[in-house]
């Protein structure tokens, strides 16, 4: 609630305040040097009031954008939008889907079963998460979310073949170039997954706390179709000074997941500081 209420003062002054506490130090915004302060300089500078930005933050408008790169190809299965569950024709859905709204991080439902599905209980959820639309985007003053039309999506589920979540490719764009992919792994419907960092070529970089972590000569097997992430990330990436695209491959195929402008918020942890150095060297800001 705070931070809310310091967003509604000034997403700088929250942004500072957060940032401070993360990482215990003050942030520099006049002369921003590492991949999280520049991305806070952008979400306050640039990001905040980008039309384009607000558009690709949009988890259904984003689809518009994607079909207008000519990467239509790669995007999920649509079963349904709606303004809210009430909308939602339940017998019309296949057994398996997932429910999300367009706004925010985290507010998926995963249905596997529909038989099993209670009906009642998904729609009070579905309801709950609506109402915090007007607050989420204030707890780190993410901005590109702010004014974002709610609608209610389901898409297909994708999962691998014996029922699992699939992995997911996080590619890091800087000044519309892919580095590398974040790969996750072993993810569980709680959200908990095994971050790695691989290069173009499949190479391990040591870039968090989990690469660090594994022995020499450790890798993944290298999954059909890794290429062509980077090539369609090239494509949606080519506007922002920033941007993660993520994706997920489902045998050789791309599939498109979401563009996502401050991950974590712009205060993530999980990175070295020789890669918060390595990747705010990577990104070129735009002149104030």
């Amino acid at each position: 609630m705070f931070r809310r209420f310091l967003t509604d003062l000034s997403p700088e002054l929250n942004t500072r305040y957060i940032y401070r506490k993360t990482f215990g130090r003050p942030i520099d915004l006049e002369h921003p040097r590492t991949l999280d302060e520049k991305i806070q300089w952008l979400k306050l500078h640039t990001y905040r009031n980008n039309p384009l930005v607000t558009q690709c933050a949009d988890k259904y408008r984003v689809r518009e954008y994607v079909e207008g790169c000519g990467c239509g190809d790669i995007l999920n299965d649509l079963y349904g939008v709606y303004d809210d569950a009430s909308g939602i024709d339940w017998d019309a859905l296949p057994e398996k889907f997932v429910l999300k709204w367009n706004f925010g991080c985290g507010q998926n439902f995963i249905c596997r079963d529909k038989s099993a599905c209670d009906r009642t209980k998904v729609k009070a959820m579905l309801g709950r998460w609506k109402k915090a639309r007007n607050t989420f985007y204030k707890e780190m003053s993410e901005m590109q979310y702010r004014g974002i039309p709610p609608k209610l999506i389901c898409e297909r589920l994708i999962e691998t073949e014996d029922g699992l979540l699939p992995k997911d490719y996080k590619l890091y764009c800087f000044n519309g170039k892919p580095h590398c992919a974040l790969v996750c792994a072993n993810r569980i419907a709680a959200g908990h997954a095994d971050y790695y960092f691989f290069d173009r070529d499949w190479n391990l970089l040591r870039y968090n706390k989990k690469g660090q972590e594994v022995p020499e000569g450790f890798t993944l097997p290298r999954p059909e179709g890794f290429d062509r992430l980077f090539e369609y990330a090239e494509r949606l990436a080519k506007p922002f000074p920033f941007v993660r695209a993520d994706f997920y491959l489902e045998a050789g195929k791309v599939i498109f997941g979401e563009l996502t402008f401050t991950p974590a918020g712009g205060f993530d942890r999980g990175r070295l500081p020789s890669t918060q150095d390595l990747f705010g060297d990577m990104l070129v800001l735009p002149s104030k």
